[in-house]
């Protein structure tokens, strides 16, 4: 990462590519500095999840966004891919015996809204809003 991430990440808000998913949560680390520790692992297991999903699955990342404001954070991915994401896990999906298919069900149980958005251009974006603890 050239530079600190003080340095690209000011207060409230952050928008680029990352160059790693550990890049991407350093970004939201210090976009969240100050807020409660609950809602800062929650939005860390966000951005982990949507970053690992569209550099394994989905053609890589093509955009990444944190703002944090009063309602809540919103953590914005964009990939490569048109594919929808899919629960791979739980209720409905068809039996696995690989590892893995529980990132999309957790983002979807942390997160207060998910919306995701096809491009005509391609690809598609995730954002998923994370609210403040009661």
């Amino acid at each position: 990462m050239s530079g600190s991430v003080t340095d690209r990440a000011p207060r409230g808000s952050w928008h680029g590519v990352p160059r790693s998913g550990a890049e991407a949560r350093d970004v939201t680390r210090e976009v969240l500095r100050g807020r409660s520790r609950e809602l800062v692992d929650d939005c860390l297991l966000v951005v982990s999840e949507l970053v690992a999903n569209a550099v394994r699955h989905a053609g890589g990342l093509t955009g990444f966004e944190v703002t944090a404001g009063p309602a809540g954070v919103v953590v914005t991915v964009r990939d490569a891919s048109h594919r929808l994401p899919v629960a791979l896990r739980g209720a409905g999906a068809p039996p696995r015996t690989e590892p893995g298919g529980h990132g999309w069900p957790m983002v979807c149980r942390l997160a207060t809204r998910v919306v995701v958005t096809r491009y005509r251009s391609g690809g598609k974006s995730i954002q998923a809003t994370v609210a403040p603890p009661a």
